[in-house]
C-alpha cells in the first residue's frame, strides 16, 4: 500500500460563531465561515480524513511539505513520517506549524483505522469506552444575558449541571472586552460560579493568559478557598520560571502548559522544573496524536495526570486510550448556542454526552467522524 495523492478541499458552512478582534469566540448572526478537508488516498483506495480552518493549510504547506513527504509512502509507517514532517519543520515552522503537523497526522490515524475497520481510540490502546466531560464556556463577554457577569456565569453554570455536566471550565473575560483583564472580576465569577453549582461540582479557571506573578497568586489564593480543581494558563507560557514560582506558592494544580510550542520536549523540562502540577497537551496542539500520546506517557512515569486540551475527534482518541486523564474537554459552551446540533459538514457530532455526563467513545472506524461528504461537495470552493 502507498499513498497515492494528498488533497485539501475548502467549503463554506453556515455558523453562529464569530471571532472578536483577539480571535476569542463569541455568539453572533450566522454567517458562512470555511473550513479545510485533508483527504489522504492510497492506491488502492482507502482514504482518511481531518479538518482544519483553511489558514492552517495553505497551498504551499501542502506541495512543500505533504505531498513531498507522504505521496508513494506507507501510511502504516506512521511515526517515521511524522519524524520525516518534523524535520522540516526546522526554519520552516512558522509555514508548517504545530497544528499543520497534526492536521496531516490525523488524516494518517483515520486511514489506518478506516482501513483497519478500528476505532483510532482501540488502535491506541483503548484504555475506556466512557469518560465524564467538563462544560468548557466560552470565554466572558459583553452580551446581555450571556456571559456578561459573575451572576450570568454562575446562572449558566446551574444549567450545566442540571444538562449532566460533573466539572465546569470557566474561560472568563479578555481584551476586548472593555473591563479585562480584571483579578478582582474573575474571582467574583468563579465565587459565583461555585455558589451556584454547590460543593461537589469540580470546577476549573482559565484565564487571561498574560497576568503578573502577584496578580496569578491573588487568583489562585481566591482558588483554593472556592475548591478549585485547577488553575490553567495564568501567565505567559515561555516563562517555565514563573509557572515553577506560582506551583511552588499555590496548593490548587496549575496545569500546563496548554499553547507552548515544543511538543512532548518542553513538556518533559516542565515536569523536570516542577512548572506544573498536571500536564497539558491536545491533539491539535502539539503536532498531533502521537505527540500527544507521548506526553500522557510522559506524565504517566512522573505519576501525574495529562489533561488532553480541546474537544474534537482527535482529544476524545487519545483520552479514550489513556488511563491518567479525568477529564474530556466539551466545548465551548454558551447560553446562546446549542452545542448538540452539528455543523453542516458532519451528519452527528463526535462527543454526545449522556444524562450523566459521560461522553461514549464512538465505535466507527478511525476517528469516529460521521461526514456529510455530499454537503462538503456540494459547497466545495477551492481544491489543493
Amino acid at each position: 500500500m502507498k499513498i497515492r495523492s494528498v488533497e485539501v478541499s475548502v467549503f463554506t458552512y453556515p455558523t453562529r460563531r464569530v471571532s472578536d478582534s483577539a480571535g476569542h469566540s463569541h455568539p453572533g448572526e450566522e454567517s458562512q465561515a470555511k473550513m479545510a478537508m485533508l483527504t489522504i488516498t492510497t492506491n488502492e483506495g482507502d482514504c482518511g480524513y481531518s479538518f482544519a480552518p483553511p489558514e492552517v493549510v495553505r497551498p504551499h504547506v501542502v506541495n512543500a511539505f505533504f505531498r513531498k513527504v507522504l505521496v508513494g509512502q506507507n501510511p502504516f509507517d506512521r511515526e517515521r513520517l511524522w519524524q520525516d514532517l518534523v524535520h522540516w519543520q526546522r526554519g520552516s515552522a512558522h509555514q508548517l506549524t504545530e497544528r499543520a503537523l497534526s492536521f496531516v497526522e490525523q488524516a494518517l490515524w483515520d486511514l489506518i483505522g478506516r482501513k483497519l475497520k478500528m476505532p483510532v481510540h482501540k488502535l491506541l490502546g483503548g484504555f475506556r469506552e466512557k469518560v465524564p466531560a467538563y462544560g468548557s464556556t466560552m470565554c466572558g463577554d459583553e452580551l446581555k444575558g450571556g456571559l456578561s457577569t459573575p451572576d450570568e456565569f454562575g446562572q449558566f453554570a446551574e444549567k450545566l449541571v442540571a444538562r449532566g455536566y460533573q466539572a465546569i471550565k470557566l474561560h472568563t473575560w479578555m481584551p476586548p472586552v472593555a473591563f479585562a483583564p480584571d483579578p478582582k472580576m474573575d474571582i467574583k465569577a468563579c465565587a459565583a460560579v461555585r455558589e451556584a453549582v454547590g460543593p461537589d461540582i469540580e470546577l476549573m479557571l482559565d484565564g487571561y493568559h498574560w497576568y503578573s506573578r502577584s496578580q496569578a497568586l491573588t487568583i489562585g489564593k481566591a482558588l483554593e478557598k472556592l475548591n478549585f480543581a485547577w488553575f490553567e494558563e495564568p501567565m505567559e507560557e515561555e516563562s517555565m520560571a514563573s509557572y515553577a514560582w506560582l506551583a511552588e506558592n499555590l496548593s490548587i494544580d496549575v496545569i500546563g502548559p496548554e499553547s507552548l510550542g515544543g511538543k512532548h520536549h518542553s513538556r518533559a523540562d516542565w515536569v523536570k522544573a516542577g512548572a506544573c502540577d498536571i500536564l497539558r497537551a491536545g491533539a491539535n496542539g502539539v503536532g498531533g496524536i502521537s505527540p500527544c500520546m507521548k506526553v500522557a506517557s510522559l506524565a504517566e512515569a512522573f505519576g501525574m495526570d495529562c489533561e488532553v486540551h480541546g474537544n474534537g475527534a482527535a482529544s476524545l482518541a487519545v483520552v479514550g486510550a489513556i488511563r491518567n486523564c479525568r477529564w474530556y474537554e466539551r466545548g465551548l459552551l454558551h447560553p446562546f448556542l446549542e452545542y448538540d446540533e452539528p455543523a453542516a459538514y458532519l451528519n452527528s457530532i463526535v462527543d454526545p454526552m449522556d444524562e450523566q455526563g459521560f461522553v461514549h467513545l464512538s465505535d466507527r472506524p478511525g476517528l469516529g467522524e460521521d461526514i456529510n461528504f455530499d454537503y462538503i461537495e456540494t459547497h466545495t470552493v477551492s481544491r489543493d
